[in-house]
């Protein structure tokens, strides 16, 4: 695993399509915006699992992708 330090309003690059952009650091929680094709599956590691697993969010309660807590809409290039 790469581990890269980060300030607010920093990104990383990875390949020539996705950036990662470390938005706000709040208390033990970062907020971070993911940029990337619409092809390329951006979940959190929770909803990742669920997939893997065969379930869908929708079987969890759940309507998919979520912001929730952020304000603010999802964002795709």
């Amino acid at each position: 695993m790469l581990i890269l330090m980060r300030r607010p309003g920093e990104s990383i690059h990875i390949g020539p399509n996705i950036v990662v952009t470390l938005v706000s650091l709040e208390r033990n929680r970062a907020r971070i915006g993911v940029e990337a094709p619409r092809d390329i599956a951006v979940d959190r590691e929770e909803i990742a699992e669920l997939k893997k697993g065969g379930n869908t969010p929708s079987d969890a309660g759940s309507s998919g992708p979520s912001n929730e807590g952020t304000g603010t809409p999802r964002q795709r290039s």
